[in-house]
């Protein structure tokens, strides 16, 4: 039991250390603990309001990113319309120009046809005018004294003539 009971002289001797000790840290470690724990405790509220101001931050950069992004959608939204716009007014004003543009050719073909033809004609007026000179010519020069002679040389000749 005698191993359990501390002699006055251990105690004596352990309460001069202990306060020899204390009075060491006191002077000498204790101001430069609390120093550190306040400076740090100082970093670490610091480093907290920081990240308040950083979550702040990011919530109005997110909320400066959406409206953004709404901006964008309504921008594209109305390019995407003008666009169209711009298409079908492309479309109607070509449909428009090739309507026109078929009318001119149509009209320009009619001309031309009706221009074709009336030379044709005249062409033909031409030819058959000249073949009754000829034929009137050649019935003229030849001295004939019967009809029926003079009949079967003009069949001969309309045999002879030949149309294009």
């Amino acid at each position: 039991m005698e191993l359990l009971l501390p002699h006055l002289g251990l105690i004596i001797w352990t309460l001069l250390a202990f306060i020899i000790v204390f009075f060491i840290l006191k002077k000498y470690a204790w101001k430069p603990i609390l120093t550190g724990l306040n400076q740090r405790e100082a970093n670490i509220a610091a480093s907290i309001a920081t990240a308040e101001k950083v979550k702040l931050e990011m919530a109005q950069l997110k909320n400066e990113n959406e409206a953004l992004l709404a901006s964008a959608r309504e921008e594209r939204a109305l390019m995407l319309k003008e666009a169209k716009e711009i298409k079908d007014k492309m479309i109607n004003t070509a449909k428009d120009e090739a309507k026109i543009q078929a009318s001119k050719i149509i009209a320009d073909a009619h001309a031309s046809i009706e221009n074709q033809k009336m030379a044709a004609i005249i062409d033909l007026k031409n030819q058959l005018g000249n073949m009754v000179v000829e034929v009137s010519e050649k019935i003229l020069r030849r001295e004939l004294s019967n009809k029926a002679e003079q009949e079967n040389y003009i069949k001969q000749l309309t045999n002879d003539v030949k149309l294009n």
